[in-house]
């Protein structure tokens, strides 16, 4: 018998931005594949066209594509299962739902809304602490299982409309094992018989990714620990359609807690919280008010797809060894199902921070430098490749994200118009003034326009001044760039340049006095 070939999926719906748990679902499954050497599959489980939102689809496809998760088929690249959208599916799956009702294990149910309104009003008054329809309430409902059979084609015949629900049996375990959780058993009388087909002749969910799954040959099944619920009908569903001796293996992720172990982190959580819950920018409609609304995205924040992907990666699995930085084709090697732990993930927006601050100085200044070319260039600024790259060398242990750049690196291309007031309270006087000066005056000589030629000279002016170089130095830089802080401060005069140095400190002794 050969070995079945690995074929995981991510399955989003367009009901708006993609969550990062679902990234972190995606990533998990891409990183099985590519470490089993199987297929990574994009399917649209749009069912529920009453959720459905314009631009869902692309965003999730742009948002897989920055983050580094590369799809072999599905939505996007095709296939040999196309098409992978299940609203372009819907006429194939009546038939699965038929096979249901034929071998039993299905009902049509003709029950109105308000019919099955008055049923859950009558539970609720007889205190029954889950009201749903299942193998005890049917037996009251008006379905094909209550109704007599000539009555049923009459209803059927006329067009009368009805749903087609799963028909769970009252008494029985329904046993799996989940590859985080191990054994999952569950009571059938804790599973009510699930719609599979709607009135509109739309599958559900259930039946839809059932027959998708089976299909498309899905090997494993990782998705969020929401669906674990779901799961024991699922595998009622593979059993009764013949499929159970291929059904895919089950992996219940754990959940994503806000940062504060509260509760689990949702899409409404990142304005609420302060910091990004989706992997770009989304721009849509309000759910409540139905007025333009922005959130933010990670990418737009300034944070590297490295940073993102390593950080995801450590929500819920861990290598086993202290090693933290990763790149894909580490994780690659690395991630195991069996390294998943089955305890929520508690958000820590430090750490995603402190993975930016990693990737963002690992990177050469040449890669840095476009971040600042493009800032520079939105407020009118020319800078050549040279220079960009001098700065970003010297600022790239100082900042975050690229944006900062920008930010922390004004005074490199204008002159400051204000001076630190606390430095300049305790460092600034009139000898150190003069000093200043004679600094000024003495940066033409600089035999060459190194770090170390500056900060010679620099040394060898103090000591003619009669001042240690201590009583100075705070003072020299907040007359050039204005902050009490920065990079190395002869890295900057060198970037600056002597002439431009020896201006700044002539104007800053002319207005600090």
């Amino acid at each position: 018998m050969t070995e079945r070939e690995v074929r995981v999926r991510f399955a989003p719906s367009p009901t708006g931005p993609l969550h990062i748990g679902g990234v972190r679902t995606a990533l998990y499954n891409y990183l099985l594949a590519r470490k089993l050497g199987g297929k990574m599959l994009l399917r649209i489980e749009d069912t529920d066209q009453n959720r459905f939102v314009p631009g869902a689809e692309n965003y999730i496809l742009e948002a897989l594509a920055w983050c580094g998760i590369v799809i072999d088929e599905g939505v996007g690249p095709g296939g040999p299962h196309a098409p992978y959208r299940q609203s372009e599916r819907k006429p194939m799956y009546k038939q699965y739902a038929d096979q249901l009702i034929a071998s039993g294990h299905a009902y049509y149910a003709f029950d109105t809304p308000e019919e099955l309104d008055t049923m859950r009003a009558r539970l609720q008054a007889a205190k029954v602490p889950n009201p749903q329809y299942n193998s005890i309430t049917r037996a009251q409902m008006r379905n094909s299982l209550t109704l007599p059979e000539d009555e049923v084609k009459q209803l059927l015949d006329g067009g009368a409309p009805y749903v087609i629900r799963l028909k769970v049996p009252r008494k029985e375990e329904v046993r799996f094992q989940d590859l985080i959780r191990g054994w999952v058993v569950v009571h059938s009388s804790a599973i009510d018989d699930k719609v599979l087909m709607k009135s509109d002749g739309m599958p559900t969910y259930h039946l839809a990714n059932i027959v998708d799954d089976h299909l498309m040959e899905i090997s494993h099944v990782i998705r969020g620990e929401e669906w674990l619920p779901s799961a024991p009908l699922h595998v009622l569903l593979y059993r009764y359609l013949g499929w159970e001796s291929t059904m895919p293996q089950f992996a219940h992720l754990p959940l994503l807690l806000k940062p504060d172990g509260t509760g689990k982190l949702s899409k409404r959580d990142g304005d609420k919280l302060g910091f990004p819950v989706f992997p770009l920018e989304w721009h849509g409609l309000d759910g409540e008010t139905g007025e333009p609304t922005v959130s933010r995205g990670y990418r737009e924040d300034g944070y590297l797809p490295e940073a993102f992907i390593n950080f995801l990666a450590f929500l819920g699995w861990n290598p086993g060894s202290q090693q933290e930085i990763f790149s894909m084709d580490e994780l690659i090697a690395a991630f195991s199902i069996e390294r998943v732990s089955k305890s929520p993930a508690r958000f820590d927006q430090n750490k995603v921070k402190w993975y930016n601050e990693h990737y963002l100085r690992a990177k050469s200044n040449a890669e840095l430098a476009p971040y600042l070319l493009a800032a520079l260039t939105e407020h009118g600024i020319a800078c050549s490749q040279e220079k960009a790259e001098q700065i970003v060398g010297v600022m790239k242990e100082r900042v975050s994200f690229p944006k900062d750049f920008w930010q922390e690196a004004k005074y490199f291309f204008q002159a400051p118009d204000s001076y630190d007031e606390q430095v300049i309270s305790k460092k600034w006087n009139p000898q150190v003034a003069a000093a200043l000066v004679a600094y000024a005056d003495a940066l033409p000589s600089a035999a060459e326009p190194t770090a170390e030629g500056l900060k010679g000279l620099f040394t060898q002016t103090m000591e003619a001044q009669g001042l240690k170089t201590g009583q100075v130095l705070q003072a020299l830089r907040v007359a050039v760039t204005g902050a009490g802080a920065g990079p190395d401060l002869f890295e900057t005069l060198v970037i600056l340049g002597t002439e431009e140095v020896a201006t700044r400190l002539r104007t800053a002794v002319t207005a600090l006095g």
